[in-house]
Order: C-alpha cells, then structure tokens, then sequence
C-alpha cells in the first residue's frame, strides 16, 4: 500500500535516467582508455583509488507501528465500579489485559467519547466522565486521542474547555477536535517517531442538537467540507503520516452508509493517509480506497452498552499496522502501510449482558486469551462473525487468532 504513489513513480524515472547515464560514462571511459594507451595504467590507478573513495548512497528506511481501537464510553456504572474510597477514580483495572498489547506500539489511539467535564460525575444521556480515566489510558500508553464527539458538547462550553485543559499540558499527546480559542484550534499538534512525523484532525457530524456557543465554533470540531479541506491543506506538507479521526454514521448499524462512504471518498481525495472511525458503537468494515486506509467503525473500547444482537455493543477491535518511511538518495519520500490487522476485544461486566440492569466489573479482554467458555461462552463464533463484518469489504485483515483450545 505505498503513498505518494507520485513520487513513486518519479523514484523509477530517475532510476532509468542514472542507468542511461552510466551506460554512456561507460562507453566514452572505453573509447578514451583504448585511444590512449599510454595512460591507461594511470586512468586504472585513477579509478581504483576513485573507486576506494566512494560507494553508492542506500536508501534510508525509518519504521513505526500504530494501533487504534474505538469509543471510550463511560457511563455511570463504570464509574462507579472504579470509585476509590477517598472518593477519587482509578480506572486501571478495566485495561489489566490489553496494557500489554498498547505498550507495543509506537501510536496508540482511541475515541474518548465522553467528555471530562468537570462537576459532578454523570451518565447518560448528557455524559461527564472522571478525568483519572484519561489518567489510567495515558498511563497504559494511548497517547493519540480524538475528542470530537457528539457528546463533547453536553455540558456547555465550560465542561468542554474543562476538557481541553486536561489535554492541553499532556505533551506527549496528539489530539485534536476541541479547542479554547481559534488560535489554539489551528495549531496543529504533530508527533514525531523514529524520523517519521504524524498528526490527526478530529471531526464529529453531530452535537445531538446541542448548540455550539455563537462565535465559538472552535470549541468542537463539528464536520464542515470546507473547513476540513482547510485543515488538510495547512498541514499536509508537514508531516509524513495524516490520520483524520471521524464521528460519524448511525448508531448500532454494521454497515457504513451513504454520507460515511462519501467522506471517506472525500478524505482519500484530499491525501489523507487514515481514517479512523467512531459513534456507531458496533463495528464496521476495515477497507482501502486508493491509498486511503478507512476502518469506518472500530465499535466499543469499553462501555456499559447491552448487546442484544450477538454481544454486538461489546465486541471492538484494537486494529493494528506497520508505518515504514523511505527516503531515496535523491530526496524522493514514500510511506507503505502495512500489514494491516488488529484484536478483537470484549467488555466483559457482571450481570445480564442484554439488559440495562446494573452492572460490575467491567474490563476489556482481548480474545487472543479466550479459550474456554470464561470470559464469553460463545466466543468461537462471536470471532467468526465480527471477523466477517471487518473483512466485509474484500480487504484481507492480519487479525489475531483465538489461541488453541
């Protein structure tokens, strides 16, 4: 999957042009050596030690990985399972299986879809998170987030910039989708690993009919064509990796639909490199558009949803991949994407998993350590079917097998 196919080409180009040329530099060096005889012993002492002298450039190769998964989505009966007794939270136990998976990988993204909104923590249907969930993400390596949502908005503007000023000070942290001014909206956040530089832009289609203060259009990112292609122009030059995290499509629904389908198209126009989707809560097919990797849904990181169609609201997917940088001789740039895969995950809680009743207890499984009936008795084929909906889209996925039973 190699970008800037471009310059890709232009690399073959120069390459014929460099073989031309040293085909003629070798047939006039024949020419001269055998009309000048006399000086033929010192042209081939010339040319050993010119020879000694140099050697030919290589490319140079700079490698990173990514892993991405979907919405953190935090109602009250998480937060009240992670409640300590000094009346504080400590969320480290809902990542105790995938800490390990995250701390591999060199990006590691999710979608905080529940605001950390200051106050009185609260649920639904207008969400404020505990910010020492934030803590304990960080804390287990994710440190690339999007934060808009169509929930970022539920507690005005003061809970949204009680949001962004958590974010802000945290520097080993790309994010992007809220802001506290037009300036701070438009300085782009790039990271940079191993010689490659990234950064994300993050978009929501909806406020759930929340209005955005007047005047303050900043605060959240709400998806506007035109102020998108903006955003993608002003930092495209400047990084080698453009990731663009979308909120969009319909709840609970397996398939993207038609204006998912035409952003994506869009996003590929525009050269972005990944998008990353999120808000339907469920997932959705994982699929190439040009040289634009689109994972249109990665459902639930963890969430106190029900799942009344096959665990549907509890199984995500932690999806991975290879970044590798190649920078010719001549200066010419490609980006490959690779070896495209993932985990898939399951929010394991107590009590009934198809009903709103109160629940416990919850914590993320990958399914690469379910080989018994413990943690979900059907998982054989719960793994089969959401494995079938990411690969929906003729893209053949790298994803972990369930380990031998």
């Amino acid at each position: 999957m190699a970008r800037r196919r471009k310059k890709l080409k232009k690399k073959v180009f120069v390459t014929f042009l460099l073989l031309i040329v040293i085909a003629i530099g070798g047939l006039v060096t024949y020419k001269y050596s055998f009309a000048n005889d006399n000086s033929k012993e010192n042209n081939i002492s010339n040319n050993e030690q010119g020879n000694n002298n140099t050697s030919p450039k290589e490319d140079e190769v700079y490698e990173i990985s990514l892993l991405a998964t979907g919405d953190a989505l935090i109602h009250n009966a998480i937060y009240w399972e992670y409640e300590t007794d000094d009346g504080g939270y400590n969320f480290d136990g809902a990542l105790d299986y995938v800490r390990d998976i995250v701390a591999e990988y060199d990006i590691a993204y999710y979608n905080q879809e529940t605001p950390f909104a200051g106050g009185e923590p609260d649920g639904y249907p207008r969400f404020s998170t505990p910010s020492e969930f934030g803590d304990a993400m960080l804390k287990a390596g994710f440190n690339m987030v999007s934060l808009a949502t169509n929930h970022t908005i539920d507690k005005g503007e003061t809970g949204v910039l009680n949001f962004y000023n958590y974010f802000k000070n945290k520097d080993s942290v790309v994010y992007n989708g809220i802001a506290d001014s037009e300036e701070s909206r438009n300085n782009f956040i790039i990271g940079e690993k191993n010689n490659i530089t990234y950064t994300m832009l993050s978009y929501t289609t909806s406020t759930n009919g929340l209005p955005v203060p007047s005047g303050k259009d900043y605060l959240v990112n709400v998806y506007d064509a035109e102020q998108v292609k903006e955003d993608i122009e002003a930092v495209r030059d400047k990084v080698d990796v453009l990731i663009v995290a979308m909120h969009w499509g319909v709840e609970y629904v397996s398939s993207p639909n038609s204006e998912q389908i035409e952003i994506a198209n869009y996003l590929a126009d525009l050269d972005v490199d990944i998008v990353i989707g999120c808000h339907p809560h469920v997932l959705q097919p994982i699929t190439m558009i040009d040289d634009t990797l689109v994972m249109y849904s990665l459902g639930n990181f963890i969430s106190n949803q029900y799942g009344t169609d096959d665990y549907n609201k509890l199984v995500g997917f932690m999806a991975t991949l290879d970044i590798t940088k190649t920078v010719t001789p001549e200066g010419d740039v490609t980006i490959d994407i690779d070896n495209v895969g993932g985990e898939l995950i399951f929010t394991k809680y107590n009590g009934n998993p198809i009903t709103t009743a109160n629940h416990d207890g919850h914590v993320v499984i990958p399914f690469s350590i379910m080989h018994d009936g413990t943690y979900l008795s059907d998982y054989q084929r719960i793994y089969e079917k959401y494995t079938g909906i990411l690969e929906n889209m003729e893209m053949d996925l790298n994803i972990t097998p369930l380990p031998a039973s």
